[in-house]
């Protein structure tokens, strides 16, 4: 299943041109809300294949926004830049909403490959495989992962970018001729 996580920019994010925009999407070492713990060094072997990390717009699969130049892990977290699309109407939007201030946040979406419990019960992520890096307007509300319920609509919609992903990855590791 794909999991998110956010990452508040707090005035962090960079823009430059209203298009070019740069910052933390994950931060090593700090207990997010749901209490899990990103190690460094959990992206290195997904970074090291090469695929192209999505800029999407809250999580959307159908509403990529841009496209990230620059995913890299450095000692303090994992750090992006990218483009927003302007020919994209999303991509105008959030540039907008950018500038003024009103959308200051990133979220992963990954896949917990490996993960331990500390000895305070928290889950420490040691590999992460990236899927893409979202502006997000709120973070992931932790009861809408944990213990959600099968009916709860942000379940039902996280099955389906899950779903989405999965046979994507599918789809690239096992080409047609």
């Amino acid at each position: 299943m794909l999991e998110h996580k956010f990452c508040s920019l707090g005035g962090e994010i960079a823009v430059t041109d209203g298009t070019v925009i740069s910052g933390y999407a994950s931060l090593f070492g700090a207990p997010d809300q749901g209490g899990d713990i990103v190690e460094r060094g959990a992206y290195a072997a997904s970074l090291a294949k090469g695929r192209g990390v999505k800029m999407l717009w809250q999580h959307d699969p159908a509403q990529p926004i841009g496209v990230w130049d620059e995913v890299r892990e450095d000692a303090k977290g994992l750090w992006v830049k990218g483009r927003l699309l302007t020919d994209v109407a999303k991509g105008r939007e959030a540039a907008s909403l950018i500038a003024a201030k009103a959308i200051d946040g990133l979220s992963i979406g990954y896949r917990t490959l490996k993960a331990r419990k500390d000895d305070a019960g928290q889950r420490r992520l040691t590999e992460l495989e990236l899927w893409e890096v979202s502006l997000v307007t709120f973070p992931m509300l932790p009861d809408a992962r944990v213990g959600a319920k099968a009916d709860d609509p942000e379940n039902a919609v996280m099955a389906m970018l899950a779903e989405a992903f999965e046979t994507a990855r599918a789809s690239l590791a096992n080409p047609k001729s």
